[in-house]
Protein backbone atom coordinates (compact mmCIF):
# COMPACT_ATOMS: atom_id res chain seq x y z
CA UNK A 1 0.00 0.00 0.00
CA UNK A 2 1.20 3.45 -0.78
CA UNK A 3 2.35 5.45 1.93
CA UNK A 4 -0.26 7.98 2.32
CA UNK A 5 0.32 12.75 2.19
CA UNK A 6 -0.28 12.14 5.78
CA UNK A 7 1.58 9.39 6.91
CA UNK A 8 4.92 10.64 4.85
CA UNK A 9 4.58 14.10 6.84
CA UNK A 10 4.79 12.19 10.13
CA UNK A 11 7.88 10.12 8.72
CA UNK A 12 9.66 13.18 7.88
CA UNK A 13 8.91 15.40 10.78
CA UNK A 14 10.39 12.58 12.75
CA UNK A 15 13.17 12.17 10.72
CA UNK A 16 13.94 15.44 11.17
CA UNK A 17 13.40 15.72 14.71
CA UNK A 18 15.82 12.92 15.01
CA UNK A 19 18.57 14.63 12.61
CA UNK A 20 17.96 17.59 14.69
CA UNK A 21 18.83 16.36 17.76
CA UNK A 22 22.05 14.41 16.70
CA UNK A 23 23.09 17.91 15.23
CA UNK A 24 22.28 19.71 18.63
CA UNK A 25 23.19 16.89 20.65
CA UNK A 26 27.00 16.93 18.94
CA UNK A 27 27.73 20.45 18.83
CA UNK A 28 26.63 21.58 22.27
CA UNK A 29 26.30 18.07 24.28
CA UNK A 30 23.73 15.85 24.78
CA UNK A 31 23.13 17.04 28.63
CA UNK A 32 23.50 20.39 27.52
CA UNK A 33 20.65 20.20 25.13
CA UNK A 34 16.95 20.48 25.53
CA UNK A 35 13.50 19.37 24.02
CA UNK A 36 12.76 23.14 23.34
CA UNK A 37 16.11 23.66 21.64
CA UNK A 38 15.47 20.68 19.46
CA UNK A 39 12.08 21.78 18.71
CA UNK A 40 13.01 25.15 17.84
CA UNK A 41 15.97 23.89 15.77
CA UNK A 42 13.45 22.36 13.64
CA UNK A 43 10.59 24.86 13.32
CA UNK A 44 8.27 22.66 15.61
CA UNK A 45 6.36 23.35 19.12
CA UNK A 46 7.67 21.81 22.10
CA UNK A 47 4.08 19.72 21.93
CA UNK A 48 4.76 18.28 18.82
CA UNK A 49 8.18 16.78 19.66
CA UNK A 50 6.16 14.81 22.40
CA UNK A 51 4.15 13.60 20.40
CA UNK A 52 6.99 11.83 18.38
CA UNK A 53 8.97 11.12 21.43
CA UNK A 54 8.54 11.16 25.23
CA UNK A 55 11.93 12.32 25.83
CA UNK A 56 15.42 13.16 24.22
CA UNK A 57 16.59 10.00 24.94
CA UNK A 58 13.57 8.70 22.91
CA UNK A 59 15.05 10.39 20.11
CA UNK A 60 18.17 8.12 20.04
CA UNK A 61 16.35 4.58 20.87
CA UNK A 62 12.33 5.11 19.46
CA UNK A 63 13.08 3.03 16.68
CA UNK A 64 15.13 0.35 18.14
CA UNK A 65 12.41 -1.89 19.47
CA UNK A 66 10.83 -2.24 15.88
CA UNK A 67 13.84 -2.59 14.21
CA UNK A 68 15.05 -5.35 16.76
CA UNK A 69 12.31 -7.38 16.24
CA UNK A 70 13.21 -8.10 12.63
CA UNK A 71 15.11 -11.21 13.14
CA UNK A 72 12.70 -12.58 15.69
CA UNK A 73 9.82 -12.39 12.85
CA UNK A 74 12.12 -13.58 10.79
CA UNK A 75 13.35 -17.33 12.97
CA UNK A 76 9.88 -17.62 13.60
CA UNK A 77 8.74 -18.23 9.67
CA UNK A 78 11.80 -20.41 9.39
CA UNK A 79 11.42 -22.35 6.66
CA UNK A 80 11.63 -26.14 5.87
CA UNK A 81 14.85 -27.59 5.99
CA UNK A 82 16.42 -24.28 6.44
CA UNK A 83 19.87 -24.21 8.61
CA UNK A 84 20.44 -22.55 11.82
CA UNK A 85 22.97 -20.80 9.69
CA UNK A 86 20.97 -20.19 6.77
CA UNK A 87 18.23 -18.59 8.63
CA UNK A 88 20.65 -16.56 10.83
CA UNK A 89 21.79 -15.11 7.15
CA UNK A 90 18.96 -14.25 6.28
CA UNK A 91 16.79 -12.86 9.45
CA UNK A 92 20.12 -10.43 10.20
CA UNK A 93 20.28 -9.80 5.79
CA UNK A 94 16.63 -8.58 6.01
CA UNK A 95 17.43 -6.48 9.34
CA UNK A 96 19.95 -4.64 7.57
CA UNK A 97 18.18 -4.16 4.47
CA UNK A 98 15.10 -3.01 6.24
CA UNK A 99 16.98 -0.76 8.41
CA UNK A 100 19.00 0.89 5.69
CA UNK A 101 15.81 1.36 3.34
CA UNK A 102 13.41 2.89 5.16
CA UNK A 103 11.84 4.23 9.07
CA UNK A 104 13.22 6.92 10.86
CA UNK A 105 16.62 6.93 12.14
CA UNK A 106 20.29 7.80 12.00
CA UNK A 107 21.00 6.05 8.63
CA UNK A 108 23.86 8.06 6.87
CA UNK A 109 27.39 7.60 7.92
CA UNK A 110 27.28 11.41 9.60
CA UNK A 111 24.67 10.74 11.40
CA UNK A 112 25.36 7.33 12.62
CA UNK A 113 28.80 8.34 13.70
CA UNK A 114 27.60 11.00 15.63
CA UNK A 115 25.65 8.09 17.14
CA UNK A 116 28.13 6.32 17.73
CA UNK A 117 29.69 8.65 19.83
CA UNK A 118 26.77 9.80 22.27
CA UNK A 119 26.58 6.15 22.78
CA UNK A 120 30.50 5.83 23.53
CA UNK A 121 30.29 8.55 25.95
CA UNK A 122 27.52 9.76 27.76
CA UNK A 123 27.25 7.03 30.15
CA UNK A 124 23.00 7.30 30.46
CA UNK A 125 22.91 5.98 26.84
CA UNK A 126 25.79 3.71 26.96
CA UNK A 127 23.50 1.99 29.29
CA UNK A 128 20.66 2.15 27.80
CA UNK A 129 22.72 1.13 24.63
CA UNK A 130 23.89 -2.14 26.69
CA UNK A 131 20.74 -3.03 27.91
CA UNK A 132 18.51 -3.48 24.52
CA UNK A 133 21.15 -5.13 23.03
CA UNK A 134 21.80 -7.24 25.89
CA UNK A 135 17.19 -8.01 25.85
CA UNK A 136 17.19 -8.47 22.09
CA UNK A 137 19.83 -11.03 22.10
CA UNK A 138 17.98 -12.67 24.32
CA UNK A 139 14.69 -12.51 23.03
CA UNK A 140 16.78 -13.79 19.32
CA UNK A 141 18.12 -16.41 21.46
CA UNK A 142 14.80 -17.91 22.55
CA UNK A 143 13.25 -17.22 19.26
CA UNK A 144 16.06 -19.71 17.89
CA UNK A 145 15.25 -21.86 20.37
CA UNK A 146 11.81 -22.43 19.75
CA UNK A 147 13.39 -22.69 15.84
CA UNK A 148 14.90 -25.37 16.84
CA UNK A 149 14.14 -27.33 19.89
CA UNK A 150 15.93 -30.25 19.16
CA UNK A 151 19.09 -28.96 18.14
CA UNK A 152 20.14 -25.84 20.13
CA UNK A 153 19.92 -25.07 23.81
CA UNK A 154 19.42 -21.64 25.14
CA UNK A 155 23.12 -21.77 25.31
CA UNK A 156 23.98 -22.55 22.46
CA UNK A 157 21.21 -20.02 20.52
CA UNK A 158 22.98 -17.53 22.86
CA UNK A 159 26.81 -17.70 21.76
CA UNK A 160 25.92 -18.01 18.14
CA UNK A 161 23.32 -14.76 18.70
CA UNK A 162 26.10 -13.24 20.85
CA UNK A 163 29.02 -13.71 18.63
CA UNK A 164 27.04 -11.99 15.61
CA UNK A 165 25.96 -9.19 17.17
CA UNK A 166 29.55 -8.71 18.43
CA UNK A 167 30.79 -9.62 15.05
CA UNK A 168 28.48 -6.68 12.87
CA UNK A 169 29.08 -3.83 15.59
CA UNK A 170 32.96 -4.57 15.86
CA UNK A 171 33.07 -4.39 11.58
CA UNK A 172 30.48 -1.22 11.46
CA UNK A 173 32.63 0.86 14.47
CA UNK A 174 36.23 0.03 12.92
CA UNK A 175 34.30 1.06 9.41
CA UNK A 176 33.05 3.83 11.13
CA UNK A 177 36.33 5.14 12.30
CA UNK A 178 38.11 4.73 9.16
CA UNK A 179 35.56 7.32 7.36
CA UNK A 180 34.03 4.48 5.05
CA UNK A 181 31.35 5.25 3.20
CA UNK A 182 27.79 4.43 3.51
CA UNK A 183 27.61 1.11 1.18
CA UNK A 184 30.93 0.08 2.59
CA UNK A 185 29.71 0.35 6.45
CA UNK A 186 26.47 -2.30 5.20
CA UNK A 187 29.07 -3.71 3.14
CA UNK A 188 31.00 -4.50 6.43
CA UNK A 189 28.25 -5.59 8.74
CA UNK A 190 27.56 -8.36 5.80
CA UNK A 191 30.92 -9.46 5.78
CA UNK A 192 31.35 -9.61 9.56
CA UNK A 193 27.89 -11.73 10.03
CA UNK A 194 29.50 -14.03 6.96
CA UNK A 195 32.74 -14.26 9.21
CA UNK A 196 30.99 -14.76 12.83
CA UNK A 197 28.46 -17.83 11.07
CA UNK A 198 31.28 -19.32 8.49
CA UNK A 199 34.39 -18.39 9.98
CA UNK A 200 37.58 -16.48 7.73
CA UNK A 201 37.59 -18.93 5.32
CA UNK A 202 34.36 -19.13 4.14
Amino acid sequence: MDESRRERKKRQTRQLLVETALRLFDEQGYEQTTVAQIASAADVATKTFFNYFPSKEDVLFAESTAYQAIPIEVIADRREGESVSELLTRAYEKSIADYRAGGVGPRDREFMQIYVRLVSSVPSLQAKALHQAFETQKDVAAALVAAYPDELDLISASAVVGALAGATQAASLVCLEQGCSEDELWEAMRRALDIALNGLGA
